[in-house]
């Protein structure tokens, strides 16, 4: 079986020839390593094979290993559902939040940034399937947000994120996230300077880097199959 620093390399040569498939710099893509549910000792492997950005979905399992891991310069994203009664969490020990689609969050995280921390980066969820069970925005509603979201001084609105249904296939898989590339483009055209493409995990990563991801979010492929709770 292969070490954690075999499939980190392997899928760095992965996200590399895939972006060269596409005319791509690989160097524009960045990987954040899912290290929801697994411990403290395999984000140190980790860590020690040169990562550094890692996601987290659930605080309660993401805040003790925030703290224990406190002697290493990391760089948190929360990519979970957010929740009104989780934002002052979310607002302290995260640089990232993926996962936004709400003014009432967005002002929460804002007011509740620590002033001597630097802005929260933030990606906007757009939900381009019509999917009830997801979160997201629809296209419609992206600039009326992002002009409300523009207004907060302790967030950076960095880009969009979006993930394509569970079971769906290539060609839907570009689909989404060509979408969402286009909408990043079109609100680039109108004036904002969003420079983030949340989008690609495991099994459609290939599409994502192809229709312009500029990080991908991969959790099995580097620590392997999680247990199951």
């Amino acid at each position: 079986m292969a070490t954690l620093k075999e499939r980190l390399s392997q899928l760095h040569s992965r996200i590399s020839s895939t972006a060269q498939s596409c005319d791509r710099d690989p160097s524009d893509i960045m990987l954040l390593a899912v290290s929801k549910t697994r411990p403290v000792e395999d984000i140190r492997e980790a860590v020690a094979a040169g990562q550094r950005a890692f996601g987290e979905n659930y605080l309660q399992d993401a805040l003790p290993k925030i703290h224990a891991l406190q002697d290493l310069a990391l760089e948190w994203h929360f990519i979970g559902r957010i929740q009104s009664n989780k934002t002052r969490d979310i607002a302290e020990n995260f640089s990232w939040v993926h996962a936004l689609d709400k003014f009432k969050h967005a002002r929460r995280l804002n007011d509740q940034r620590p002033p001597d921390l630097p802005p929260l980066n933030a990606c906007i969820q757009l939900n381009l399937t019509g999917e009830q069970s997801k979160g997201g925005i629809d296209a419609q509603e992206l600039p009326g947000l992002l002009e409300k979201l523009l207004q907060l001084p302790h967030l950076r609105i960095r880009g969009l994120m979006t993930m394509p249904p569970a079971n769906a296939g290539e060609t839907l898989q570009h689909q989404v996230f060509g979408d969402l590339r286009k909408l990043l483009q079109k609100m680039n055209a109108q004036g904002h300077n969003l420079d983030t493409l949340s989008m690609g995990m495991s099994g459609d990563m290939q599409a994502a880097i192809c229709e312009g991801a500029t990080m991908v979010r991969i959790g099995t492929a580097i620590f392997g199959p999680r247990n199951s709770t």
